[in-house]
């Protein structure tokens, strides 16, 4: 089943239990998680979100990660009414999950940080490598994916990277020609990417859920040095390291992945 909801598109999985939502991050699309939704979907009602400026929702001109947050808020509220919600967010859907944990705390029952840390991130220079070698594809001379993947392997040598990127490339069936387009707003999200590799001044009382703080074992998203800072704002926060992963945990490991996922969701 799939929905917008005044803007946000979403899709659920499963149809009783409790409510979990996953927000993914920069350049993904709420259907990264699917393959881990079918594996809570016997348990759970499960909703992927596309994040504004991805997917099938719709474009800002600014990037605001309070913003992203409310406008999650609003989907869960129209879903769900005064349920609360398991939210899981990786890299800078981490960051709106952990943001809406602290701002909006009633709608949150638990929280799961993937790979992502409440501070300036370090790493985000390899996102803006690949902003550069999306933004000089030539879109209106491009003749196919496969051009596309030739000439963005200049600036993303992992080919698993690259189609990761490409799944935005999408026809406009709405032009003359049906020529290519991006799907999210890559000028922006290219602008603003030292505003989402940061952290927001938040002002907020800590949120007092449980809190799995996953991390890849192989990435550097979460250090020993950003354990104050989270524990912090997350008390009840538990540290996980998954073997074999980097950034993409749950595609690097999704078996593993899946199976602290319901553990800790309680299945």
């Amino acid at each position: 089943m799939t929905e917008p909801n005044d803007g946000l598109f979403s899709t659920q999985l499963g149809s009783s239990g409790p409510r979990v939502v996953f927000l993914h991050g920069l350049f993904g699309q709420g259907k990264n998680w699917t393959t881990i939704a079918k594996g809570l979907s016997d348990a759970a009602r499960v909703t992927l979100v596309d994040l504004p400026n991805h997917g099938q929702s719709p474009w800002t001109d600014h990037f605001s990660y309070p913003e992203m947050a409310a406008q999650v808020a609003e989907l869960l509220r129209v879903q769900g009414g005064d349920d609360q919600w398991a939210v899981i967010g990786h890299s800078m859907g981490g960051k709106v999950a952990m943001t809406l944990a602290l701002l909006k705390p009633e709608l949150v029952e638990r929280l799961c940080v993937v790979d992502v840390s409440p501070v300036a991130s370090r790493e985000i220079s390899e996102f803006a490598t690949f902003i550069r070698g999306m933004q000089a594809i030539n879109l209106e001379t491009l003749s196919d994916r496969r051009a596309a993947d030739a000439q963005l392997a200049e600036y993303a040598s992992d080919p698993v990277v690259r189609s990761f990127l490409l799944q935005n490339l999408r026809r406009d069936q709405s032009s003359p020609g049906h020529g290519w387009r991006w799907q999210m707003n890559l000028d922006m999200l290219g602008d603003h990417l030292g505003e989402m590799g940061g952290w927001p001044e938040l002002r907020a009382e800590p949120y007092r859920g449980p809190v799995l703080w996953l991390a890849g074992a192989r990435s550097g998203y979460i250090r020993r040095e950003y354990m104050t800072t989270m524990r912090a704002l997350f008390p009840r926060v538990q540290l996980v390291k998954i073997k074999g992963a980097g950034h993409w945990v749950h595609s690097e490991q999704p078996a593993v992945f899946l199976a602290t996922i319901r553990r800790f969701l309680g299945f």
